[in-house]
């Protein structure tokens, strides 16, 4: 493939996606500028490799896969994860998440996805960003970019069902991380939630 024909390539495949793997750098790494040379340098990689693309791939997944192997290769550079466990470095499973039944009297948990729009955007990322990163990317891909497990499970490198689990236990935290903040906003009956 020559270079005229890569770059119409890469223009006609992947640029579309430019402004997803942006969003996902800026929910994934707290630092907007450093967000933003992450989402660059993945869509320069993608440049780089677009001759290696095979056809018929799904182009969000190999973008993010491109993607989280760059926030591993700059963390390693910058040693900015020291301190940080992944949740594969825990040797255990985290604690279940699961909320206490009291939570399911209350009619706002009834439909979630309701309650949800009730929070701002920014309520939504700083909750999102204080869950551990093997979290936080499952959860990107699976709820926000709505990827089959299965294709979250390559993208991330694991098994569907570490996948699967780490779903839920994100879906359960998440749930937890947003409950006093619901209780302030009233989204939900203060007797009734359970305390975090």
């Amino acid at each position: 493939m020559d270079r005229d024909e890569a770059t119409n390539q890469f223009y006609a495949i992947v640029w579309p996606h430019a402004p997803t793997i942006l969003r996902a750098a800026r929910y994934l790494i707290p630092n907007p500028a450093d967000a933003d040379d992450v989402a660059q340098e993945t869509m320069i990689k993608a440049f780089k490799g677009i001759a290696g693309f095979q056809d018929g791939t799904d182009v969000r997944a190999w973008l993010m896969t491109i993607l989280r192997n760059t926030r591993i290769d700059r963390g390693r550079a910058a040693a900015s994860t020291a301190g940080t466990v992944s949740i594969e470095q825990l040797g255990v499973e985290p604690a279940d998440c699961s909320h206490d039944s009291a939570a399911d009297d209350d009619p706002a948990w009834d439909d979630p996805d309701e309650l949800l729009e009730d929070f701002s955007d920014c309520q939504m990322i700083q909750a999102l960003r204080e869950l551990p990163e093997d979290i936080r990317w499952t959860l990107l891909l699976v709820e926000i970019e709505e990827m089959d497990h299965e294709v979250a499970a390559k993208v991330l490198g694991v098994p569907v069902g570490t996948v699967k689990s780490r779903a839920f236990r994100g879906r359960a935290m998440l749930r937890q991380a947003l409950l006093p903040l619901a209780k302030d906003l009233r989204l939900v009956d203060p007797r009734k939630a359970p305390t975090p």
